[in-house]
């Protein structure tokens, strides 16, 4: 409800067009988005796009942010082949602008890996996961959250895959660095907990497998 009337006062205090009533408007869509809602943030995130593309120009950050947010919300819907060019635009967008090892292109890599997952194409994810992780390391840290994303994102690639040895390592990070920095109780915390204990469990059947 915070966030409806941010964007009503928004609207009739700046005008449809504003950008900061697109900015409005993307923030209303993110959290239908986090409430399982996304069939009504779709259109709020449409729109975003359309007012900060207008607004800033096709080529701005903002914009990058937008495209990505709507290929997000497409790719929760199950649109991920009209997800596809949005996601990579955005990748465009934001490695010209901001370079190629800045915190917000890894998260660009991220979300268009995604979207290749989404259309079954595990194989050419993995190299964009591969440099999500090192730009994340390189830029925030081996020990920030972002980086336990990354390499939770590239075990399951590679588990996908059927790369479950090369997997395990990473997956044991992962749940390290969350677990320190979130705590042993947090939602992610026990996802990954639950992805490393079938990671091992695969492993293990695996060695006990008839030969």
């Amino acid at each position: 409800p915070l966030e409806e009337r941010a964007l009503g006062i928004a609207e009739a205090a700046l005008g449809p067009n504003h950008p900061d009533t697109a900015l409005r408007l993307g923030n209303l869509a993110l959290t239908l988005v986090e409430l399982g809602r996304h069939a009504e943030a779709l259109p709020l995130a449409e729109r975003a796009l359309t007012i900060t593309e207008a607004a800033v120009g096709p080529d701005h950050p903002t914009t990058a942010t937008s495209l990505g947010n709507l290929a997000g919300t497409l790719g929760m819907l199950g649109g991920h082949a009209e997800a596809l060019p949005l996601a990579e635009r955005a990748l465009t967008i934001t490695e010209a602008v901001l370079g190629p090892n800045h915190p917000d292109t890894a998260l660009r890599l991220g979300n268009l890996a995604y979207t290749l997952w989404g259309l079954g194409q595990r194989a050419k994810a993995l190299p964009l996961e591969e440099r999500a992780l090192g730009i994340a390391e390189a830029a925030l840290g081996p020990n920030h959250p972002d980086t336990a994303l990354r390499l939770g994102n590239l075990a399951s690639t590679l588990v996908e895959l059927g790369r479950h040895a090369e997997a395990l390592p990473l997956a044991e990070r992962a749940l390290t660095i969350t677990e320190a920095v979130l705590g042993p109780n947090h939602p992610d915390t026990a996802l990954y907990r639950v992805d490393l204990s079938r990671l091992r469990q695969t492993l293990a059947d695996g060695d006990n497998a008839p030969q």
